[in-house]
Formats: structure tokens, C-alpha cells, sequence
């Protein structure tokens, strides 16, 4: 299901993309988040190819149904399932504010 605001075209996130985002909510250099964007994917990576299930909320837990080898390269079919509902940053920026909630 495409996100909100998310053009059809752009659906995919790719590594650049996912660091200036790191980069943009941490408030950290660029510099200094980029080796550990990609550590963390090498772990996960890792971590997938090795059979493990993933519980990484907000992401969610991450549960292999099955895997296979094809040519040279893996194919891994996962599920994930979310707790809740994970709001997005764009969808934060527009939400009504509930009248007398507590900050």
C-alpha cells in the first residue's frame, strides 16, 4: 500500500535516501551517520541471511517464512508486522492536535 504523499515512481527508499532522513531526524553530520547506516544494514543483513527473526519496533518484527538460493544471490520472503500504528512524519505534520490532551 503506497504511503501518503509518496509518488508511484519513488516508492522504493534507497541508501542515500535513508541516511539524509537519519541525517535530517538525528540532527548528526552526515559524516558520522553514514558508516553507521550501513553497519546497521550489514548487521540486519546479516542477521536475515543467517535465518534470525528481527523485533525492531518501530520497524516491527521481521519473521522469515522461507528462503532460497537462486544462482548466486538469496531470495528471502519475510513478514512484518507492526505494533499499532506507526505514523509517519509527514502524516505527524498534519495531524489535529486533540483538544486538552496532556503534552
Amino acid at each position: 500500500m503506497p504511503a501518503h504523499g509518496v509518488s508511484p515512481d519513488s516508492l522504493e527508499m534507497k541508501k542515500k535516501e535513508l541516511i539524509d532522513k537519519v541525517v535530517l531526524r538525528s540532527g548528526i553530520k552526515k559524516k558520522d551517520a553514514k558508516p553507521v547506516v550501513e553497519a546497521m544494514l550489514a548487521v540486519l543483513g546479516e542477521t536475515l541471511g543467517d535465518g534470525r527473526a528481527l523485533n525492531l519496533q518501530p520497524l516491527g518484527k521481521v519473521k522469515i517464512n522461507r528462503m532460497k538460493q537462486v544462482a548466486k544471490d538469496r531470495v528471502i520472503i519475510c513478514k512484518i508486522r507492526q505494533s499499532g500504528r506507526v505514523i509517519s512524519e509527514a502524516e505527524k505534520s498534519t495531524e489535529t492536535p486533540i483538544a486538552g490532551a496532556a503534552e
